[in-house]
C-alpha cells in the first residue's frame, strides 16, 4: 500500500521507518522495459544558435504510461542543479519509468551537455594543472578560447564557499554573448523540448527541478500550457523567494538542533558574465552539514577521514560538468539581469523599445505572472529531507509559505519534511540504497493519480 491511498493529503512528515518500507517495497515491484534515448536538437536564440539535449525515458509499451487526475498521460520533466547535467537525474527519472510507467524526460542547461564526448562524461578536472579550465559547450564544434575570459580567485564568500574560481568573460567576447544569452536561450529550448516529447491535449507534465534547477521550473511552468503541477524535491522556489530565503536561511535554518549562522545574508551580486568553476570545495560545504545532521559534532573528530571522502566523491563527480551561471535568476540579481538583456539587445542593435521589452523579459524570470487571464501558477508539492543542506523547515515556515500565499491567484502548496535523506536525495544511507528517491517519487505519483494537482 502506498503512503498515499487513493485520496491524497500530504502529511507535514513522514518518519525513517515508513521510508525503510516503502523503499523496499518500491524496488522490489517488478521493472517496466524501457525505451531510453538522446534527443539533441538545435534553436535559435537571440541571433545565436544554441544545441540542446535531453534523455527520454519511457516505457517501451506507450499504453504502459499511465493517467493523472485529470485523465491525461503522465509526463515528468527533470531538471538537474547546479553542478550536474542529466546524469544527475538519471536514478529519478528511471524510477518514474522503470516502477510507475511514467514518460520522463531529463533536460541538460544549456551549454552543460558534453557535445564532445559520446558519453558525455566531461574529461580531466575543473581546473587542470595547467591553469586551463572547463568551459560550456553551447554549440557543438564552437569553443571559447583563453583569450576570451580572465580568471578571478574570489574570496568574498569564503564562509559559505571558501575561494571561488571564476571565468570572467571579457567584453566584446563570444563568452560574454553567450554568458548574456543563454537565459532566454534555456526558456526557448524548455519549450521545445516539452513540446517535442509531451504534446499538449495528451500529457499533462509536472515539474521538478533539483536545487538550482527548481528555479528555473518555476519560471517555465506557467509559459507551457500542460504544465499541471510541480514535483518540489530539494527544489528551490522561484528567485525572488529564493533570495529571501537566502537570506534567512542562515538565521533559521538548523541541522540537528545546531544554528548554521546567526545573522541574515547580504543579497548576492554576481555579475552575468561571471562563470563559477567548481571544485571539491563545493562537495565539503555539504558534506560539513550532512555529517553534523547524522552524526553531530562528533563529526569532527574523524574530518581528515571526512575529507577523504570529500575527495573521494569529487574524484567521481568532477566527470559532471561542474560550472555555474544561474545565480542571476536563481537569487533574483536585477541588475545583472537587465544587464545581460542590455548587452544582447547592444549586439542585436535592438531599438530603445525592443530593449525595453527585453530588459521587462529578463527581469520577470524570477517572478510569477500574475493578472487577469495568464496561466495560474500550479500546484506545488515541497519534498525537504532530513539532513538537507538548503532546505529547512524553518525557512519554509518563515519565509517561503507566505511568499507563495501572496501570489494570486494562489495555488496550493504544501511542504513536507522527510525522516531521512540529504539534499541529492537518491544518495544511499543505512537501509536506503537509493537514498529517499523510491518513495519519494512513488508519493509524487499518488499525488498525480490522487487529483492533488487539480485546481
Amino acid at each position: 500500500m502506498s503512503l498515499a491511498g487513493q485520496s491524497f493529503t500530504p502529511p507535514e512528515s513522514v518518519p525513517r521507518e515508513t521510508l525503510v518500507e516503502r523503499s523496499r517495497a518500491v524496488l522490489a515491484m517488478p521493472d517496466i522495459p524501457l525505451d531510453i534515448r538522446e534527443d539533441v536538437f538545435r534553436i535559435e536564440a537571440l541571433g545565436l544558435d544554441w544545441d540542446m539535449g535531453v534523455t527520454v525515458c519511457q516505457p517501451r509499451d506507450p499504453a504502459k504510461i499511465p493517467t493523472g487526475a485529470d485523465g491525461r498521460k503522465i509526463g515528468v520533466f527533470l531538471l538537474h542543479g547546479g553542478s550536474g547535467d542529466f546524469k544527475s537525474m538519471e536514478p529519478i527519472a528511471r524510477l518514474y519509468a522503470e516502477k510507475f510507467g511514467c514518460k520522463a524526460v531529463s533536460m541538460t542547461f544549456p551549454g552543460r551537455l558534453c557535445l564532445d564526448e559520446p558519453s558525455r562524461d566531461w574529461p580531466g578536472d575543473t581546473i587542470n594543472p595547467d591553469g586551463s579550465v572547463r568551459l560550456p559547450i553551447w554549440k557543438a564544434g564552437e569553443k571559447i578560447t583563453p583569450d576570451q575570459f580572465d580568471l578571478v580567485r574570489d574570496t568574498s564568500m569564503r564562509m559559505r564557499y571558501g575561494t571561488r574560481t571564476v571565468a570572467r568573460a571579457k567584453p566584446g567576447s563570444l563568452f560574454r554573448d553567450r554568458m548574456a544569452g543563454w537565459p532566454f536561450a534555456f526558456e526557448q529550448g524548455m519549450k521545445d523540448a516539452m513540446r517535442r516529447h509531451f504534446p499538449e491535449g495528451e500529457f499533462s507534465i509536472y515539474l521538478t527541478g533539483h536545487s538550482t534547477g527548481g528555479p528555473m521550473v518555476f519560471m517555465i511552468s506557467q509559459r507551457v500550457p500542460n504544465v499541471a503541477g510541480m514535483l518540489a524535491v530539494e527544489n528551490s522556489p522561484f528567485g525572488y523567494i529564493q533570495e529571501e530565503q537566502h537570506a534567512w536561511s542562515g538565521a533559521l535554518g538548523k541541522i540537528a538542533g545546531y544554528e548554521r549562522v546567526t545573522k541574515k545574508r547580504a543579497p548576492r551580486s554576481d555579475p552575468f558574465y561571471d562563470l563559477y568553476i567548481r571544485t571539491w570545495r563545493d562537495r565539503a560545504r555539504y558534506a560539513g552539514p550532512e555529517a553534523l545532521g547524522q552524526e553531530g559534532p562528533q563529526a569532527l573528530m574523524r574530518l581528515p577521514w571526512l575529507m577523504e571522502e570529500v575527495f573521494e566523491f569529487w574524484d567521481k563527480a568532477k566527470i559532471r560538468p561542474q560550472f555555474k551561471a544561474e545565480y542571476i535568476i536563481t537569487h533574483n540579481i536585477a541588475a545583472s539581469l537587465e544587464a545581460a538583456a542590455r548587452a544582447a539587445a547592444a549586439r542585436l542593435k535592438y531599438s530603445p523599445e525592443e530593449t525595453g521589452k527585453l530588459v521587462k523579459h529578463y527581469l520577470g524570470y524570477p517572478y510569477p505572472r500574475t493578472g487577469p487571464g495568464g496561466k495560474p501558477v500550479p500546484n506545488v508539492l515541497f519534498c525537504i529531507t532530513k539532513d538537507s543542506r538548503d532546505h529547512s523547515i524553518d525557512v519554509y515556515r518563515e519565509v517561503v509559505l507566505p511568499m507563495f500565499a501572496k501570489i494570486e491567484p494562489a495555488p496550493r502548496v504544501s511542504v513536507v519534511q522527510w525522516g531521512a535523506g540529504v539534499h541529492t536525495y537518491q544518495k544511499a544511507e543505512a537501509d536506503l540504497p537509493l537514498g529517499v528517491a523510491p518513495p519519494i517519487v512513488e508519493f509524487c505519483v499518488d499525488a498525480i493519480k490522487g487529483g492533488y494537482f487539480l485546481r
